[in-house]
């Protein structure tokens, strides 16, 4: 057991001397970075290798962005000094394969007089797709060929699993059909490593040069090794070139660029391949009898597999396996293969996706005589690919093609296939124990963890995105969807399906069209894709004639990969002038701030500007119009909006105009009808349990303020203009006292002798990752080894994320970047939705892993389509508590503690980070993450003090939740009795109406309280709290005098004034139905009314008394009406069952006693909401009349 360190020591542990910039300007020794920024650090050690062997060179930095690869023009654009410093250039692409033409321009500026460097070598980035759009260029450039003192690296990012893609994609295939060789790296040191070799074998082939980069890698941060000496290049002695060579050249015949590919330049790359030992052996045995032969991410998952099953060097020594690492996965280079399989009886191929390496292998080893020839399996087992077993076309899966492959996979088809050779060894039963728990995890998760959209977090648009407002579409249309955050609409109940590739939106309706009978539809076409090439599919459209409206999404970012700039210039009156030129017509415009756009603004002739409310109006215009027309959706992305909100200017104005507004629910005015969710489908708007049942508030930590939900028809809306929001008070802390964190006791740490693996998870978009960068970078300050993978993509946006956090004292004890299957020794649960989701649980082992879980409950995208759902605490608890063990787990309401004490809810995580470490569940010194902190740059002072928060509640949690926490809420949270919940609802009823008006409720509920007291025989009187409840709810209704005295009680100004300081107002957003307009749908219109409107609500709540009278001027409305109507008719209803009532029929009593519940909102939502809960009335009566015939029929 470790002993606990003191803060000198710690200190001491420090290397103080780490910069943030070490990545970029280390010129030796060990820097952290990630898998994206070795892809640009390797540039710079090109450049400077060049300029040591004499070279004057230049580097091209192009590509287009996508995950993987998103962040790749970012990290460039931030290295911009460094990079220009080094001779390099970075210039983002339009598209991808426009970029990598300017690449092949590269390699032509020593064809002709005026090159001033000796060559220049090019990087073109892209994900999956990317790489196939260019396959033309790709096979043109690779034919032509490379510079002498040139070279092209073309970075191919894959997306194995699709989780941030539109397809599962592997780029191996395409690149071999563009003879385009193929180096996998299996660490982000190799893509340094690999990056060298693959310029050095450009420029000595004469080929283009591929790096596949996957998430695991790519997405991973690490320590490496930055050394100029660390890779010499080899160049073959024993491979023939022909006189002419083989680099680019001109003029140079199409035929000739075919013999040189064919006859010289793939072998070529096989002798570079062989020289430089890019394929080695890794374990060896002298009676090896089995070989593993894998490559990248699956060497990584193998060598961790390996270590899961207790086999290390020695053991697979013993037992005779032999690990063969390949790094050029194609072409495979055969001396290597040869001297690995000599000897062999079997050879496992451990890759992911379709075969490359397995193919090739049983090429090599077919000709070989078969007492020789080892068996190989990969894919399929002994069965074979081709065997058609039952009709399926093919053998018996072992490591399957689709998805991604995990370390537990791998372990157990190593682990059947090495059976026979460890007979009697130790390691038999280690194997077998390993292999059963695997077995026994990946049963308990298929019973209990099946994908379900009530508990998962699935991807959402951002609170207040654009998309919330501009994808919908009008009754009776449907819409295509496109690439882009957009794309989510498909999963959205938003009539929007089916899409296409980048650039093709909408050109799928050109094919369509002269086969059916519909007459027009929407394209959903966001503006970087329009930048990208969807210019191009708006000229298919018109030149095909059809009738479409375009819906060009204009958010003044490229929002789904990170919120980029364009690759150009572009703004909504260039698209206007660029479409009309093509033919597009009409051409209008929508926006939340028609008033930006001056008179004389250059727009397209004939273009209108309206405001956004009118976007139903407008599309239903365009559907009616013939041929291709358009509406240019102008709104900046909501994360953007943040993002420069954020970054105060010279001038010391934000980046982006912050309006002092926001929006505020009155809880007891709101009817919990969800319309302001249906209007905004926006995240910030969030359940509020209360007394009177479930209601709404708006989230202001995370609220973007595009004011949508006001929309909603609901009189709870305000907006407060001007001041801001109340920071919390400051603690005082005592010296000594129980929030003094300088008195707190330190820790024992525990060890990383063996890796200590670390899940951190949480929701997209809420800062989580910080903690595993925090993690990661505090480690390398105290020397020790570590990896982080961020688990981000498509979830970035509202969905499930989650970092595995690797930490060791030795590098080689790291394989795997990924925590292993119940291998985790400590969760960071910032959601606890995400943390009781599949993928997290299969990490956690019982009686290993420690679980501190962030126990708010908040809400998924599904809150928005359904008003009555529900968070899933206890059953996500239990799963958690059940993977862990109970007693090492910790559930901590972090989110409404942080708040409380920072004033934002992102304090959240880190303070959850604090609590873990003074938990002494973080092997890393305070110190150390302190120094990180400070590294990250962000919040510093904000983060330390969550941080140092986190460890007070771990010290005394008790203590930390009574100070942020109010008495009388603290009350309130024992379960109210019947009697609590009947004489709180006569005493509103009295300051709603009267006494006399309130006794009749009360006398009415003791009716039911008596009738059913005599069927249930002492148990909970279940109808009767349920008429005490829904009876209230009906003869409570909101008309405009209870509004009115809803916001003049002094409730809500209290309210206000606890949110608010400073000079503020409060504006009303009402639509009074005596004199509000109303829309085309016969909807009335609600409009702002300013702070006046209190002294209003104060006349109107005065008159009260003429509620249902004569000169109740608001009671003639067939709303009123019918408010009145209904507590008449439920208490009819009530009566007439009780007399019927029984033990078996309660249940439905209790059921239609409820109906009410579904009775919600204002006006044409209310009107909706009745009609269906007349209808559920209904079937409910008749099962109710039939339940004793049921009975007597049995």
């Amino acid at each position: 057991m470790n002993s606990p360190i003191s803060k000198a020591e710690q200190d001491a542990l420090v290397d103080h001397s780490i910069s943030l910039d070490d990545k970029y300007t280390l010129e030796r020794g060990r820097a952290f970075m990630t898998g994206t920024q070795a892809l640009i650090r390797l540039t710079m050690l090109q450049r400077q290798a060049d300029v040591k062997a004499g070279l004057n060179t230049a580097g091209f930095i192009t590509g287009y962005r996508g995950s993987p690869l998103g962040a790749v023009d970012m990290t460039a654009a931030k290295a911009k000094k460094h990079l220009e410093k080094n001779h390099i250039k970075f210039h983002p692409g339009v598209n991808e394969d426009l970029a990598a033409t300017s690449v092949w321009g590269t390699q032509q500026v020593n064809l002709f007089p005026g090159a001033k460097y000796d060559g220049v070598f090019g990087v073109w980035y892209g994900k999956g797709p990317g790489v196939d759009r260019c396959g033309d260029v790709f096979k043109h450039a690779n034919l032509a060929g490379t510079s002498k003192h040139g070279g092209v690296l073309v970075i191919a990012g894959d997306d194995h699993a699709a989780k941030s893609s539109t397809a599962a994609h592997q780029s191996e295939h395409i690149l071999k059909a563009c003879g385009i060789p193929v180096l996998y790296p299996s660490s982000v040191q190799e893509y340094l490593d690999y990056g060298l070799h693959g310029i050095a074998m450009s420029r000595y082939t004469g080929l283009w040069v591929s790096m596949k980069c996957v998430t695991d890698v790519v997405e991973s941060g690490c320590v490496v090794e930055v050394d100029p000496d660390r890779i010499k290049p080899i160049i073959p002695t024993d491979f023939v070139m022909p006189a002419d060579g083989v680099h680019i050249r001109t003029p140079d015949p199409v035929l000739a660029q075919e013999t040189r590919m064919n006859n010289y330049k793939w072998y070529a790359a096989l002798a570079y391949a062989r020289a430089n030992k890019l394929n080695q052996i890794i374990w060896d045995s002298p009676n090896a009898k089995i070989g593993i032969i894998t490559a990248g991410k699956s060497y990584l998952d193998t060598r961790q597999a390996l270590a899961d099953l207790g086999i290390d060097e020695q053991v697979a020594k013993d037992i005779g396996i032999r690990l063969y690492k390949i790094g050029m996965t194609w072409p495979l280079e055969s001396d290597g293969v040869r001297e690995f399989a000599t000897g062999l009886e079997e050879i496992l191929v451990v890759e992911e996706k379709r075969q490359i390496l397995e193919y090739a292998l049983k090429e090599e080893l077919y000709h070989w005589e078969e007492a020789a020839r080892p068996r190989v399996v990969g894919k399929f087992d002994d069965t074979g690919e081709w065997t058609n077993i039952q009709g399926t076309g093919h053998g018996e899966w072992l490591l399957p093609a689709t998805y991604e492959l995990s370390p537990a996979q791998i372990a157990h088809a190593i682990a059947s296939r090495i059976s026979r050779y460890f007979a009697g060894h130790p390691v038999e039963k280690l194997v077998k124990e390993r292999v059963e728990y695997l077995e026994a995890k990946e049963a308990a998760l298929n019973s209990v963890s099946k994908p379900d959209a009530n508990k998962d977090r699935i991807p959402h648009f951002c609170s207040g995105c654009p998309h919330n407002t501009s994808t919908k579409v009008p009754e009776g249309s449907r819409a295509l969807a496109g690439i882009g955050c957009h794309y989510m609409v498909t999963w959205m109940d938003r009539e929007s399906s089916t899409f296409t590739h980048m650039g093709g939106e909408g050109v799928t309706w050109v094919g369509a069209a002269p086969f059916t009978n519909e007459q027009h539809i929407f394209s959903n076409l966001g503006d970087g894709t329009y930048y990208h090439s969807g210019l191009l599919a708006i000229r298919a459209a018109v030149s095909g004639n059809v009738n479409i409206t375009y819906k060009i999404l204009f958010n003044d970012a490229v929002a789904m990969t990170g919120g980029q700039e364009f690759d150009g210039p572009l703004d909504p009156g260039m698209i206007s002038r660029q479409i009309a030129a093509e033919g597009v017509h009409p051409i209008i415009v929508v926006t939340d701030e028609p008033e930006k756009y001056p008179a004389n603004y250059p727009w397209a002739a004939g273009v209108t500007v309206r405001h956004r409310s009118e976007l139903d109006a407008v599309q239903r215009e365009l559907r009616e119009c013939k041929g291709v027309s358009a509406m240019i959706y102008d709104q900046t992305c909501a994360s953007e909006k943040r993002r420069r909100r954020k970054k105060i200017g010279k001038d010391g104005k934000p980046g982006f105009p912050d309006p002092a507004k926001r929006a505020v629910i009155n809880e007891a005015v709101c009817e919990g009808c969800g319309d302001c969710s249906v209007q905004s489908n926006c995240l910030s708007v969030e359940p509020l349990e209360t007394d009177f049942g479930r209601k709404r508030q708006i989230n202001q930590s995370s609220c973007n303020k595009d004011y949508s939900c006001v929309n909603g028809f609901c009189p709870s809306f305000v907006t407060v203009e001007g001041g801001k929001l109340k920071k919390p008070a400051k603690t005082k802390i005592e010296a000594g006292g129980s929030f003094d964190v300088t008195s707190l006791p330190q820790p024992v740490l525990p060890s990383t002798a063996t890796p200590y693996g670390v899940i951190v998870t949480g929701v997209g978009g809420t800062g989580v990752i910080t903690i595993g960068q925090i993690m990661a970078m505090a480690a390398h300050l105290q020397g020790k080894s570590c990896s982080v993978l961020d688990m981000t993509g498509l979830a970035q946006k509202g969905g499930a994320v989650m970092s595995h956090v690797r930490l060791a004292d030795k590098a080689e004890d790291i394989q795997s970047t990924r925590v292993g299957t119940g291998m985790a020794d400590l969760v960071i649960g910032c959601d606890l939705i995400v943390t009781a989701g599949k993928e997290a649980i299969s990490r956690m082992g019982e009686g290993r892993t420690h679980g501190a879980i962030n126990s708010s409950s908040s809400p998924t995208a599904t809150f928005i389509k359904n008003p009555n759902w529900q968070f899933p605490a206890g059953s996500a608890e239990n799963e958690i508590r059940k993977a862990c063990g109970d007693t090492l787990v910790d559930m901590v309401d972090a989110t409404n503690i942080a708040t409380a004490l920072m004033g934002d809810s992102i304090a959240a995580n880190m303070f959850m980070l604090g609590y873990s470490w003074q938990k002494g569940w973080v092997p890393l010194t305070e110190a150390a993450l302190m120094r990180a902190i400070e590294l990250n740059g962000v919040a510093i002072d904000f983060n330390k003090q969550a941080f140092n928060w986190g460890r007070v509640a771990a010290n005394d949690l008790n203590a930390v939740i009574r100070l942020t926490t109010p008495a009388q809420v603290i009350e309130l949270k024992r379960a109210p009795s019947l009697d609590d919940v009947i004489n709180k609802r006569v005493a509103f009823l009295t300051d709603y109406q009267n006494a006399a008006y309130a006794q009749t409720y009360a006398d009415f509920v003791a009716q039911v309280k008596a009738a059913e007291s005599k069927i249930v025989d002492g148990k909970a009187l279940r109808l009767t709290e349920a008429v005490a409840k829904y009876l209230f709810k009906l003869m409570a209704y909101k008309d405009e005098y209870e509004v009115a005295r809803l916001y003049t009680d002094g409730k809500f100004q209290k309210k206000i004034a606890d949110m608010f300081e400073g000079d503020y107002a409060i504006n009303f957003h009402l639509a009074p139905p005596l004199f509000a307009k109303r829309d085309d749908k016969g909807h009335l219109i609600k409009q702002q009314f300013g702070p006046w409107m209190m002294k209003a609500f104060g006349v109107l709540a005065s008159l009260k008394s003429l509620r249902g009278t004569a000169l109740d001027i608001f009671g003639y409305t067939e709303e009123r009406r019918m408010e009145r109507a209904l507590p008449v008719e439920y208490k009819q209803l009530i009566s007439k069952l009780i007399p019927q009532l029984n033990a078996e029929n309660l249940n439905k009593a209790v059921a239609l006693a409820s109906i009410p519940e579904d009775i919600r909102g204002y006006g044409h939502v209310k009107e909706r909401h009745f009609k269906a809960a007349k209808e559920k009335e209904a079937k409910l009566l008749a099962e109710f009349a039939m339940a004793p015939a049921n009975k007597e029929a049995a």
